[in-house]
């Protein structure tokens, strides 16, 4: 063996898929990358090799897998202040601002929540995938408010699972351009790229796009505008921002989706994620976080007013 060697044993009761269980254990890996070692003889099961991703491990099994020494692009750790709403030895929850991307991407190497994060807490260079290491979910650059990372490995894996089977609880004010048909709703359509425009996302006809749904309800009233407090209940790119364009009423200052020339002056759109409840690694009861609105939403609104 010329990799690093790592093991593990399996303890569920409910027996799982080889690729998901090494997913779950092993940092720095995509699963695709996990499913190609299988493949290759790289993973035993109580010694043996195992060369199907999908064979069912049982409790009591042990794992052990080969890994190749990984050449990442080294992030850059950048001391760029960030609000800490809580921190312990497993999570950080942050208040992001408005214009800060969460991870790299095209054209954004530097100035990310992430670049900030391993400047804070180096360790989380290890945790979760190596090109955004500690996300377990994101904002969009022009929203600010509550976000999670995930300081080891174990507390990725139990956040990242609450949020795929949506047992958190993510709340936003949202002032909009209009007046929702109701003062309070449930918008449920699909949402996808937009067949026009690639790099949209839009709602769309039943059968196309991946399944979303978005509740409101109507926090107060101004003669053109109204606040909503609003409930991802699904977690698709821009849903938000689609769904409330999709029933009449974009988001204030939502140049993609809404008005081109803004109907306030806001040089972002007015989107806070406000508050979500979420258990802790190791809890039993869920906690709720709270960012508190930007000075530069609650001018508008005390103008509004």
């Amino acid at each position: 063996m010329n990799g690093i060697v790592k093991q593990f044993l399996f303890e569920q009761d409910e027996p799982l898929r080889l690729d998901k269980f090494l997913k779950e254990k092993v940092a720095g890996f995509s699963r695709s990358q996990l499913q190609s070692l299988i493949e290759t003889g790289k993973v035993w099961v109580d010694d043996e090799i195992v060369l199907k991703p999908a064979f069912k491990l049982e409790q009591g099994q042990n794992v052990r897998v080969e890994l190749p020494e990984l050449e990442q692009k080294m992030l850059q750790a950048e001391n760029i202040p960030l609000e800490v709403i809580y921190e312990d030895e497993h999570i950080v929850v942050i208040n992001k601002p408005a214009g800060m991307i969460v991870h790299q991407g095209a054209g954004h190497k530097t100035g990310t929540v992430v670049n900030a994060a391993i400047y804070r807490w180096p360790e989380m260079r290890q945790v979760g995938d190596p090109e955004r290491p500690g996300v377990v979910h994101r904002l969009d650059k022009e929203t600010s408010g509550v976000l999670i990372l995930a300081r080891t490995q174990e507390a990725y894996t139990w956040l990242v699972r609450q949020f795929k089977s949506r047992r958190t609880e993510k709340t936003y004010l949202a002032l909009v351009d209009g007046h929702p048909p109701t003062p309070s709703g449930r918008i449920e359509a699909p949402v996808g790229r937009a067949p026009q425009h690639r790099q949209r996302m839009a709602a769309l006809y039943s059968g196309e796009g991946r399944k979303a749904v978005t509740e409101y309800r109507s926090i107060q009233t101004f003669r053109e505008h109204e606040l909503l407090e609003v409930h991802p209940i699904t977690g698709r790119t821009h849903q938000i921002r689609v769904h409330l364009a999709f029933i009449g009423c974009p988001v204030t200052g939502d140049r993609v989706y809404g008005h081109r020339k803004p109907t306030l002056p806001l040089e972002r759109f007015f989107l806070h994620a406000e508050r979500i409840k979420i258990t802790l690694p190791g809890e039993k009861t869920p906690t709720e976080f709270r960012a508190k609105l930007p000075i530069e939403l609650q001018n508008i609104l005390t103008e509004l007013s």
